[in-house]
């Protein structure tokens, strides 16, 4: 019996990097997996690779920056399978550039806190009360160690760090339930979306203010060693543990 057999999970951003590897590892450990995306072709080229492995895997399209969107999202998966037992909060964006907060823009804001911060809560929310029927879930928020340490753009730090908040505050109001709330948060991991960032965008400022409190030379994550992390969180065998922020980075900051 796989750590997962019989649980529903939903994993927003399940299209690429993290989401992918996480979507195809719970999959295989027996979850019935709900991945969800904006972008339609990578989010079916995933799911159609989770079943030729033999998993179960619905598709949804979902902007997590849009209420309605989230809101029809949880509603599909409650029709398909009428319980949500775990929701991994992973989409999400970086600014380009690294910018600190003296050039950071409006715009950037907009953006960034839309999907990272306001896309977690929206989802949050509207799963949370599904688990309240049942007493029992496992919620993790995929954040950075950016928004525990401030080691990124003002945009992106702000973000992370409103999520670790939110972390917090889930674990605390269903403390005592069988409802779990915790955080990983990774440095570098080796995605699609850190990898298409020119080096030569980057604020020198900040990659100089980052070098001094963080180890920049420590190896990357990669998605899998996120995904393993995400799996224990999601399985039973960490139903002790809610409100933690798990640091995965190699010992970058220590």
């Amino acid at each position: 019996m796989g750590r997962l057999e019989g649980k529903v999970a939903i994993i927003t951003g399940g299209n690429s990097g993290v989401g992918a590897a996480t979507a195809q590892l719970f999959a295989k450990e027996g979850a019935k997996v709900v991945i969800t995306a904006r972008r339609i072709p990578q989010l079916e080229e995933v799911a159609t690779k989770i079943r030729e492995e033999g998993g179960e895997v619905l598709p949804i399209p979902c902007d997590v920056s849009k209420v309605e969107e989230v809101e029809a999202m949880v509603a599909k998966v409650v029709e398909a399978y009428g319980k949500i037992d775990v929701l991994v909060n992973n989409a999400g964006v970086l600014e380009a550039g690294l910018k600190p907060i003296d050039c950071c823009t409006d715009e950037d804001l907009e953006w960034v806190l839309g999907i990272n911060t306001k896309g977690c809560l929206y989802c949050t929310r509207a799963v949370v009360k599904e688990m309240m029927k049942n007493n029992v879930g496992s919620i993790i928020n995929l954040d950075s160690v950016a928004g525990a340490f401030g080691t990124g753009g003002a945009s992106y730090v702000t973000s992370k760090a409103a999520v670790i908040g939110l972390t917090k505050h889930t674990a605390m109001r269903f403390t005592g339930t069988g409802i779990r709330c915790n955080s990983v948060n990774p440095s570098t991991i080796i995605t699609p979306m850190t990898m298409t960032t020119d080096p030569k965008s980057l604020n020198p400022n900040m990659m100089g203010q980052m070098n001094k409190h963080m180890n920049l030379s420590v190896q990357p994550c990669m998605p899998i060693d996120v995904a393993n992390i995400l799996l224990f969180l999601a399985s039973d065998e960490s139903r002790a543990i809610t409100g933690q922020v798990i640091v995965s980075d190699f010992g970058a900051t220590l």
